[in-house]
């Protein structure tokens, strides 16, 4: 299978992990930020994290120089535009791009400049290619209560203009969802969709409490319901989708090697799997190499691609209109022969 020209889905990308290196050297003098160097390899190197991270903390310092630079209208407006650019080249149809707006007020830009600003680069991304995007707003879990209650408040008049979704995200610990149980049970009554990272790290019990509590209709990675029956049985029930980011789970040690990654056991047994980056920049990746890896690994056929690619479609935040044209773009694609 040629998986570069067959349609595909992202569901968990984040913006200030997808930049481009040379990008983040163009805004940084455009924005006065000082680098550590000037030079495209050495910036790469400080973007993009090792397969062998000791840690999720140690994969997590590789977005210092991103969010540094991404601190005004026309920066994140930018990146926003590249990152729909780049994915749509890769025949990539429909995108959910994920950001913590919180994160790029330091120069003064208020929450409505950032949300604004991203939902400008993800429109103008559509203008230009065959794909569509949508926008997650992610809540960094160490970030105080009150923050999470401003961003939903403010971000609420963006819903079914672009914003669709809130998430938790960062350093994982046992037990964090209950911090923030009101301000999301808040967003759902809004029409927020809720997807969260969680079981990425060893704790299988935070997918439970993130399915129980928070209203999670997706999970970001969910690795290790392999380890906690309880969850592994309520994400199989409820047909909760987890959100399968293959390279970034072997960098951070969500698995110790895509040999064994679980994602086909999962999918065998009937859980809802999805196949997507996580951070293209950071990981050194695209869809299309996911793909490519997951098949090199379990032989993955066009079978078990059409299911996960119309699991991805059931499960992305959009609209019917639009479900129903990634459902005609499959169809097209089989019968032009492009296999």
């Amino acid at each position: 299978m040629n998986f570069k020209k067959l349609p595909k889905i992202e569901l968990h990308c984040h913006l200030d992990g997808s930049v481009r290196p040379e990008t983040i050297i163009e805004l940084s003098k455009l924005e006065g930020v000082k680098l550590p160097s000037y030079e495209i390899e050495t910036i790469k190197n400080n973007m993009i994290a090792p397969m062998e991270c000791a840690s999720l903390n140690e994969y997590l310092e590789r977005f210092e120089i991103p969010v540094a630079v991404m601190q005004s209208k026309e920066s994140l407006k930018r990146i926003a535009y590249e990152l729909m650019e780049d994915s749509a080249k890769e025949n990539i149809k429909y995108i959910e791009i994920r950001f913590a707006p919180l994160l790029h007020i330091d120069k003064g830009l208020s929450i409505e400049d950032v949300i604004e600003s991203v939902l400008s680069g993800i429109r103008e991304g559509e203008k230009n290619y065959d794909i569509k995007g949508n926008l997650i707003l992610s809540f960094l879990r160490h970030m105080p209560i009150e923050t999470v209650y401003e961003v939903i408040e403010i971000g609420r008049k963006y819903l079914q203009k672009g914003v669709v979704a809130i998430d938790l995200c960062a350093s994982e610990e046992k037990g964090f969802c209950e911090k923030f149980i009101k301000p999301f049970l808040l967003g759902r009554e809004y029409g927020y969709k809720v997807t969260i990272h969680a079981g990425e790290t060893g704790i299988g019990e935070n997918v439970l409490d993130a399915i129980q509590t928070l209203g999670a209709k997706r999970i970001g990675h969910g690795i290790h319901i392999k380890n906690c029956k309880k969850a592994y049985d309520i994400v199989k029930e409820k047909n909760i989708v987890l959100e399968i980011c293959p390279t970034s789970n072997v960098q951070t040690k969500a698995v110790d090697s895509f040999e064994n990654h679980p994602i086909l056991d999962f999918y065998k047994d009937g859980i809802k799997v999805t196949i997507n980056t996580d951070n293209r920049t950071v990981s050194n990746t695209t869809l299309t190499n996911e793909y490519n890896t997951v098949k090199d690994n379990f032989k993955i056929d066009l079978e078990i691609y059409k299911n996960i690619y119309f699991n991805s479609v059931e499960a992305a935040f959009t609209n019917l209109e639009i479900k129903e044209k990634l459902k005609e773009d499959f169809k097209k694609s089989i019968q032009s022969n492009i296999l």
